[in-house]
């Protein structure tokens, strides 16, 4: 499959917390959020089965993001049961283009609402016209667009007239991570952009760990981030860094 950092081979290996705990030395982690990871698509109930053995060992991650197919037959019965689990804040299903207005797959993300679940996105910027769309028709469930719309250098402008239609939609948030096909530069653009269209309340920074271990350090990473807020105020940042990320994934 293609992959958007080249080659991935070095991924599938084992990535614990004390893994993440060495990675992120040097930070203030003071709470995490696990993405799913698509570690079985045949067994959507066992990795977050998996990240509750982890929380009782090592009290983290705080809280998890589970695996769900919204248009599979199964749909209603896995999301009641990811919901069971205590930690768990929402689901991400990647949606092919034009999926996002399919009535059937509509029908399984209508359920969420009622788990108090939102929807993890992640889809090129080109399908947020749809995000937009499903926005507007459940405002009741909130979207985390995940590495702000995985722009691409070339097409920064158009990447930000799509952001700019889909923070129109309250609902809406935006994950500053993955950028790591992107030059230094540009991941400054790119963090600047989505701050000034959804503002420092609906937008927050994420390591992408391990992923972006293929592109950068943690600290590479997170350098980088603090960089490109140093003209914010420290509310702001606090926002970005802590607050926002708390408050969306209900970590109190």
């Amino acid at each position: 499959m293609e992959f958007r950092y080249g080659d991935y081979s070095a991924l599938p290996r084992r990535y614990l917390v004390d893994d993440y705990r060495r990675d992120s030395t040097g930070w203030d982690v003071a709470r995490g959020v696990h993405i799913e990871a698509e570690w079985d698509p045949y067994d959507p109930l066992g990795e977050m089965n998996f990240i509750a053995e982890l929380r009782r060992e090592h009290g983290f991650p705080t809280v998890a993001v589970a695996p769900a197919w919204l248009d599979r037959d199964d749909c209603a019965a896995v999301l009641d049961a990811q919901a069971a689990h205590p930690f768990v804040r929402g689901v991400r299903h990647k949606p092919r283009p034009g999926q996002m207005d399919d009535a059937g797959w509509r029908a399984g993300y209508r359920r969420l609402a009622a788990l108090r679940l939102h929807f993890e996105l992640q889809a090129p910027w080109r399908q947020l016209g749809e995000a937009a769309r499903l926005a507007r028709d459940f405002p009741d469930t909130t979207i985390v667009l995940n590495h702000a719309g995985l722009p691409l250098e070339p097409e920064l402008g158009a990447w930000r007239s799509a952001m700019a239609k889909l923070a129109e939609c309250p609902n809406a948030t935006v994950k500053i991570s993955g950028l790591g096909n992107l030059g230094a530069r540009a991941r400054r653009q790119v963090a600047a952009a989505v701050i000034e269209l959804f503002g420092a309340r609906r937008a927050m920074f994420a390591s992408n760990y391990p992923v972006d271990s293929l592109r950068d350090s943690f600290d590479g990473i997170y350098a980088g981030f603090d960089e490109a807020t140093r003209g914010l105020s420290p509310a702001e940042r606090r926002d970005l860094f802590h607050d926002n990320a708390v408050r969306i994934y209900r970590m109190e």
